[in-house]
């Protein structure tokens, strides 16, 4: 196997021992039709080498990459499923399959699965991806990316050749194995596992790893467990206020869907925004509407509340109630940055930039249904150097309604506004993904094995991404 000078292997996870995770064995599948490799993100940890049959051998067949981990690794975890604790869960079709250094930053990062076969967690599940679920988390994690929101990455889509049943979606349905390129797969519910078999000291090793693996600036902290946890709330303030701006609903946030780095990851009943609306949800078994688009700041915050708990067995309550009480400031200063970020405009300082926030909102609700989320920022990127008026939607824009904004927006300068020249800023509208188009990707897959919409999205998506340049 050709690896190249950047591959840099670092199976730290494994150090931690049998108490965090279960050797388990892939699954043997009866075909690997390679659909899709991040040749962009492999790249950056020395995998672009790999030929197509080299590819196949490590991520559908997982034949162990060298001086890594030795096998594969299934998770052990719990979490609140909805509120509800769950003790029952764990790696149920998946494992962390190695982990290496990133060319250029030394960042720790997984590589890690997602319907590789049946684990001591699996229940009843059969541990199999559909290959619509696939093709839907290679979408949403690319146009995330574009859109400045931390998130993993869909590394590699190989196509398995069995035939799943499902209650969701037509049976049988096609079956597919994923590979994610994420910073940690480390869950609050990692740690809730622990915390619930009273294990203070597996808690303190999981903090140790935590911060030699993420945060190393964070080792000699007089109490670093609630050092631990005030990193991890600013950093999960980030994420939150990223998914706001990007008009983002992740519909299942749990606290075995969230982790210690603040990164968005494993994409189920995911939805981007239509309009502006608080209260639109993303999973149909939502019925509270629980992670409703307007709750999800609350429902980070939850989530934390339930670490912290779990750090009581190694912390003092003071210094974890005061990290807890951080949050509130870094969504709000996290905030204020994204929106500054999609606007495409130079901060003005706390209080009009505050504003402005709170404008941008303001207008996205007065448009209604007459204007789109996407398209919103589209128009305005950059400011008053950008389309909105001269758009299509420029006669929407002198409304009343958009008086205040417009106003606000005119004291901001443009940020690299030389971004405007790119190509994607000449389409008629800005790229975005919102169900329909989602379900006409597929039907073309489904139907007649033809994977041209879908080639033909990833690559605008690319563009989009170059284009925004928001890092």
């Amino acid at each position: 196997m050709p690896i190249s000078a950047a591959y840099r292997p670092d199976p730290l996870f494994m150090k931690l021992g049998p108490e965090f995770s279960d050797p388990v064995a892939p699954a043997a599948f009866p075909a690997t039709i390679l659909r899709r490799r991040n040749d962009r993100a492999a790249l950056t940890v020395g995998l672009d080498t790999l030929s197509d049959a080299e590819w196949i051998a490590a991520f559908g067949r997982f034949a162990p990459l060298p001086e890594n981990q030795p096998g594969p690794l299934a998770m052990r975890y719990h979490g609140h499923q909805f509120r509800t604790y769950n003790p029952d869960l764990g790696d149920g079709r998946g494992f962390l399959f190695g982990q290496l250094r990133e060319a250029g930053t030394g960042r720790l990062l997984d590589l890690a699965t997602k319907g590789s076969g049946r684990t001591p967690w699996s229940r009843q599940g059969d541990g199999r991806l559909t290959l619509k679920g696939g093709v839907r988390e290679v979408l949403a994690a690319g146009l995330l990316e574009a859109l400045g929101v931390p998130t993993s990455r869909a590394f590699s889509l190989i196509e398995t050749g069995e035939a799943l049943e499902r209650n969701d979606e037509p049976s049988p349905t096609r079956s597919a194995v994923l590979v994610r390129l994420s910073h940690s797969h480390i869950r609050f519910g990692t740690f809730q596992r622990h915390a619930y078999l009273g294990r203070a000291d597996s808690i303190a090793s999981l903090v140790d790893h935590c911060i030699e693996a993420y945060f190393p600036h964070l080792a000699g902290a007089p109490d670093t467990g609630a050092a631990l946890l005030a990193e991890v709330a600013v950093v999960t303030a980030r994420l939150t206020a990223r998914w706001m701006t990007a008009g983002f609903v992740h519909g299942v946030l749990n606290t075995d869907n969230m982790v210690v780095t603040g990164e968005s990851f494993d994409y189920g009943p995911w939805r981007f925004l239509p309009r502006n609306d608080p209260n639109f949800t993303a999973a149909y078994f939502d019925q509270t509407g629980l992670y409703r688009f307007g709750r999800q700041p609350e429902a980070a915050f939850w989530n934390l509340q339930q670490l912290a708990s779990c750090l009581t067995l190694v912390s003092e309550s003071e210094p974890l109630v005061e990290a807890l009480n951080g949050f509130n400031a870094a969504y709000r200063d996290s905030l204020r940055d994204a929106m500054l970020a999609r606007l495409g405009v130079v901060s003005q300082g706390d209080e009009a930039d505050v504003a402005l926030v709170n404008a941008a909102f303001r207008a996205l609700q007065v448009g209604g249904d007459r204007l789109r989320w996407e398209p919103f920022f589209f128009d305005w990127f950059c400011g008053e150097a950008g389309r909105a008026l001269s758009g299509v939607r420029g006669d929407l824009y002198t409304d009343e309604g958009f008086a205040e904004f417009r106003a606000l927006l005119a004291g901001f300068a443009p940020d690299r506004p030389e971004r405007l020249t790119h190509p994607m800023f000449a389409a008629a509208e800005p790229e975005e993904l919102l169900i329909d188009e989602v379900e006409a990707i597929w039907a073309p897959i489904a139907q007649a094995d033809d994977w041209s919409l879908f080639n033909a999205k990833l690559a605008r998506i690319e563009q989009a991404r170059q284009g925004w340049d928001l890092g």
